[in-house]
């Protein structure tokens, strides 16, 4: 049983491990944000193994998705899909101003044909654009939308401050009683650095703007409430964590937690922003519990952008010394994020490189009267990624040396040999050794100029205790595994058949996974990559339990003990006799009507944690127009062990895509003096399309370890590598995302004029 985690402070765990324990560092979701903590576990490596990866038919293996059919066809049930007797639609109202005094007449839409329900949101003041302030239930959604426009709205508008700028600025009107600007760190003396960095032979120095990156996953947040009177109630939700729900809802709902079961069919990406029901769902069951109808509440694309969180954005000032043999002696930074109310996400600076050195970091955050952010993948690594990476490529070039070769000197010592030996590969798969310009950007005349970028990553992943799993095999054979988990379109269905089916012998289509229903066993939110290592350990668990209790009950058909006993596909035999063998079928008959059930847990010594990564880019530059087009990029990942081989190269990949989008392509716009979000949709939004997906190669190292969580480590190098690349190819170094065209090609006119 896991004590207390105790919050990460440095790379050491708080005391020694009491007699039967040890540590394990872990990253949970804590109030949607992703947090490393140090863990107690038990000590424990008996029972089930993961055995010899060689030997593995299903497990490790490139295997299509389970429920890839019922995607591709339609068949598959998303939050959205949800149609039930007597349901009404339901929109919200979000407020039209950043800061105000509200009041509401909601008796014109209560008139209208077909509204059946308005309610208010809120206690009469906004704080941020697009606060949803009232929400609709009408027979149709169109209905509803109607009522929403039916509203009568007073504003007393108060000051405002949508942009940092603004928010900064001296007599800015306050967004909250704590202050625009907050320190939330710092050291207390800059001396020591300020000494350091004036005696260092080669002094870099910069600032880093970073944007706001909204989430934009395909199915929007949403709920469908179906409480219908009575003591108990079903909430399909589109969530990362399945028992986030039930305790969310009985509270709007005037219901016991155990009361309301969730759902979590099929859902359509959160990358962090899906964490409890929000506003949105609260405003579901208030609408719900008044009408005794279920409601179908699912927000629009605009509400998304609006209310439904992003990635923060910020600025980095970093200045750094380097002696002449490469070394970085002294490194100060004063890091501001950019969280909306919130105070948005942050990781300490220096990112990975020169932690040992002499540093100085102040942590503060501006707040705006925008949506707060909210966790998204890997929170707070990308932004640093983005500034440390392009400093350390700033430096190699200042004292001429080979980016490499630079980041070899700089790694931490402890992690040097695992960098390295990922580097060089994504080094030999990108063709960095023919690449011309190792140590300084290609100064030619040539219209078109291609570069190459490295950049590295680290992740905590990990698992922890709370899956509960169930493994049944009934008398005619069929076997299914349970657990209450939700699957964000990652493979976890996939994963669960797998494990149970190499376990017992079967082929992947003989296992059926069931999940995402809080009715069974309990799981952990999908944060911070833990689902995997929190849940695969439990499912080995449960079909290892069943397949003993099988034995149990085959051996005596064969004249042997339980511990005599093998499976092979489709058949359980006696080891040492391979003719004494039983078809499973046949063994199965031998259960009763019952059959049987088998329970797992959590077992520490099948998952692991602490994981690298590291990513390279080759780009070309076209000095003509300053389009950047990215040729080619390469991921070399450490993760344990790989569950489903097509599943982990599919997020590896996606992880790229996603950093590619981030680095060209996606920006929050807002005017900052008539505080309106300007680009709130998919179109005026620019995310990366099909055709700017470059050739990709995803690789993952040999790795003897348990499962650990990858996907977010895949996000976090990515456009820090491109943004390496185009300044290897150009000698621009742009220090502002997204990196656009015409910020090139106002770099390179800066060039020319020295």
């Amino acid at each position: 049983m896991a004590l207390d985690p105790i919050r990460l402070q440095d790379e050491k765990p708080p005391r020694p491990a009491a007699p039967g324990k040890k540590w394990l560092r872990v990253t949970k979701a804590v109030n949607g944000i992703d947090t490393e903590v140090w863990e107690e576990v038990a000590d424990d490596t008996g029972g089930p193994q993961w055995g010899a990866r060689e030997s593995m038919r299903l497990v490790s293996r490139e295997v299509p998705r389970v429920d890839g059919p019922d995607k591709v066809t339609g068949r598959a049930t998303f939050s959205h899909d949800v149609r039930l007797p007597g349901m009404v639609y339901a929109r919200v109202l979000r407020s039209r101003v950043p800061a105000a005094k509200v009041k509401l007449d909601l008796e014109p839409a209560r008139k209208l044909p077909g509204v059946l329900a308005v309610v208010e949101l809120g206690e009469g003041e906004v704080r941020w654009l697009g606060r949803p302030i009232a929400a609709v239930a009408a027979t149709t959604p169109e209905l509803a939308e109607d009522g929403v426009r039916a509203i009568v709205v007073s504003y007393e508008e108060q000051g405002f401050a949508v942009t940092p700028e603004k928010a900064a600025a001296e007599n800015a009107p306050k967004v909250n009683s704590r202050g625009n600007v907050r320190v939330l760190s710092k050291n207390t003396d800059t001396s020591e650095i300020d000494a350091a960095l004036a005696q260092a032979p080669v002094r870099v120095k910069g600032t880093w703007k970073i944007p706001v990156q909204h989430h934009a996953s395909l199915e929007s947040h949403g709920v469908v409430v179906d409480y219908r009177g009575g003591d108990e109630a079903t909430v399909y939700a589109s969530t990362q964590g399945t028992f986030t729900i039930p305790g969310d809802a009985a509270g709007r709902l005037g219901l016991k937690p155990n009361q309301v079961t969730a759902v979590v069919e099929h859902m359509g990406g959160g990358f962090g922003s899906k964490f409890g029901m929000g506003i949105e769902g609260e405003a579901a069951c208030l609408l719900a519990k008044e009408l005794k109808r279920p409601v179908h509440l699912m927000l629009d694309r605009s509400s998304e952008f609006h209310a439904a969180g992003n990635r923060s954005g910020g600025e980095h000032e970093i200045e750094a010394g380097v002696g002449k043999d490469g070394r970085i002696l002294a490194f100060k930074a004063r890091v501001t994020r950019h969280g909306g109310v919130g105070q948005g996400s942050g990781h300490p600076l220096p990112y990975i490189y020169a932690r040992d050195n002499a540093v100085f970091v102040e942590d503060r955050c501006i707040h705006t009267n925008m949506d707060s952010s909210r966790a998204m993948r890997g929170p707070g690594h990308p932004q640093a990624s983005f500034s440390m990476e392009g400093v350390m490529d700033e430096c190699a070039y200042a004292v001429g040396m080979d980016l490499l070769e630079f980041r070899r000197i700089n790694l931490p010592e402890g992690k040097r040999e695992l960098y390295m030996r990922q580097l060089e590969r994504c080094a030999e798969l990108i063709g960095w050794k023919a690449h011309p310009h190792k140590s300084a950007p290609d100064r030619s005349d040539a219209e078109v100029k291609v570069g190459i970028g490295f950049a590295i990553a680290r992740w905590g992943g990990g698992g922890n205790g709370q899956c509960k799993v169930e493994v049944r095999i009934a008398q005619d054979g069929s076997v299914e595994v349970l657990s209450g988990t939700q699957d964000l379109g990652t493979g976890t269905r996939t994963y669960c058949a797998t494990i149970v089916a190499e376990e017992l012998g079967l082929e992947l289509e003989a296992v059926r996974a069931r999940i995402g229903r809080s009715t069974f066993g309990s799981a952990n939110a999908s944060g911070g990559s833990t689902t995997a290592p929190s849940l695969a350990p439990s499912v080995k668990h449960a079909a290892h339990n069943a397949r003993v209790a099988l034995f149990e009950k085959v051996a005596p058909l064969l004249g042997a003990t339980a511990s005599e006993l093998e499976v092979r596909p489709g058949e359980i035999r006696v080891a040492a006799s391979p003719s004494k063998r039983i078809a499973w079928k046949d063994a199965c008959a031998a259960l009763g009507p019952n059959g049987l059930s088998a329970q797992g847990e959590w077992q520490a010594h099948l998952a692991g944690n602490d994981i690298g990564g590291a990513q390279a880019a080759k780009v070309s530059v076209d000095t003509l127009t300053g389009e950047v087009k990215v040729l080619e990029m390469v991921a070399v990942q450490d993760c344990g062990l790989v569950l489903n081989l097509m599943a982990a190269k599919s997020q590896l990949q996606g992880g790229m895509v996603q950093a590619l989008s981030y680095g060209l392509f996606e920006e929050r716009v807002v005017d900052p003096d008539l505080g309106l979000f300007l680009n709130a949709n998919f179109e005026d939004y620019k995310i990366a399309g099909a055709a700017d997906i470059p050739a990709m190669k995803a690789v993952f190292e040999d790795d003897p370890r348990g499962v650990i969580g990858m996907s977010e480590a895949a996000i976090i190098p990515g456009h820090s590598a491109i943004a390496n690349a185009i300044h290897n190819a150009c000698g621009v170094r742009l220090r502002e995302m997204p990196m656009t065209a015409d910020k090139i090609l106002m770099g390179l006119a800066a060039l020319k004029k020295g």
